[in-house]
């Protein structure tokens, strides 16, 4: 036998690998990246603080810029500090401020090769998802027989966002859509996992609802207890989250507690056509 009729080089004695043919190499499988586990995302702290002082200074430069194009288009007689602070306004602002949030998280996860912001955030949307929207519901209702019985002002900052039809519709339409899913996203898709991380379960969970209820606080007058009412609610979504493993289904219970409170408050003002029954 000749040396060219045998071209395979003997394997290693105990060596399970298969021959070694030269000029032929070897079929490897192609490495697919891990998904992140919970407690190990592929973001830092100062990620998340960037986020949140995004989307901080991104309100403050969008508000004024709108507030000018519509004194200049709607409202030339008034002045610009009251057009900011219309409603319409301040809905329109927030909305490009969280596109931008949006894009930011996307180039913060795509830092990793071959990560995306689903995998990374673990969105993994539930299959019974109808369970979260009935949860979501219940927990509307079950927060409102509480908030019966805590000190409620009847009049709140946020209640200037109904004060005419229009506004109460573009309102309860971005509190049902874009608002949850840039909160969940933020505090149970960014935050959470890098508290976990540092702090473990339990702390991460009642820090994520802590936050969640703080940055709505100015919204409800700072009153405790409104603030105790958010604070439950933000709770509830962190469990969900942690139990789940899933933004999707935290997700699905935030969109449907806010969109139970827009239709009592739809039934309660006649199609939003008698706002004035909020403050009776």
């Amino acid at each position: 036998m000749t040396p060219e009729s045998d071209l395979s080089l003997p394997p290693v004695q105990g060596d399970n690998s298969p021959p070694v043919v030269p000029g032929i190499p070897l079929a490897t499988s192609p490495q697919l990246p891990e998904p992140t586990k919970l407690g190990d995302p592929p973001w830092t702290g100062w990620d998340v603080l960037q986020i949140a002082v995004l989307t901080f200074v991104s309100v403050i430069v969008f508000l004024p810029l709108l507030g000018f194009g519509a004194k200049r288009l709607f409202y030339p007689t008034a002045q610009l500090i009251d057009v900011v602070a219309y409603p319409v306004v301040t809905v329109l602002g927030q909305a490009l401020s969280y596109l931008l949030v949006l894009a930011f998280m996307v180039s913060i996860v795509r830092r990793v090769p071959g990560q995306d912001l689903r995998t990374a955030i673990h969105w993994n949307w539930p299959q019974n998802w109808h369970a979260y929207l009935f949860g979501g519901i219940a927990l509307s209702f079950g927060l409102q027989a509480i908030a019966h019985f805590l000190p409620i002002p009847k009049d709140l900052p946020m209640d200037r966002f109904f004060r005419t039809p229009g506004e109460a519709w573009a309102l309860s339409l971005f509190g049902m859509t874009f608002a949850p899913l840039l909160e969940e996203l933020f505090f149970r898709g960014f935050l959470y996992p890098v508290l976990v991380r540092r702090l473990g379960d339990a702390v991460a969970v009642l820090l994520t609802a802590l936050s969640f209820s703080l940055i709505h606080a100015p919204q409800l007058g700072r009153a405790w207890g409104p603030v105790l009412v958010i604070f439950l609610v933000g709770l509830a979504l962190t469990i969900t989250r942690k139990i789940t493993n899933s933004v999707g289904a935290s997700l699905i219970m935030h969109m449907a507690y806010n969109g139970t409170l827009s239709v009592l408050l739809f039934a309660g003002t006649s199609g939003f056509r008698h706002m004035e029954r909020l403050t009776q």
